[in-house]
């Protein structure tokens, strides 16, 4: 997996060293929804059942590969 010196540095934090690469993976290849943002990147969310289906907010670069981010949305509406 591709990833941004940016999303090495937030992981070290504690809300985010939860979030395994299996979920993030799978957030990248079966998104709930997706979004492309002014600047290019792409925003990604999908339902994690092991975390009590929270939803995983995933933003790629534009090249769609690369890590940018990947957080739990407290925010997301479907």
């Amino acid at each position: 997996m591709k990833t941004t010196q940016y999303f090495q540095y937030t992981r070290q934090r504690p809300d985010r060293a939860v979030i395994q690469d299996e979920w993030i993976e799978r957030v990248i290849h079966d998104p709930l929804r997706e979004e492309i943002q002014s600047d290019g990147r792409i925003r990604r969310w999908a339902r994690i059942p092991e975390m009590g289906y929270r939803v995983l907010r995933v933003i790629l670069l534009e090249d769609g590969e690369t890590v940018h981010n990947a957080f739990f949305d407290r925010n997301f509406k479907e």
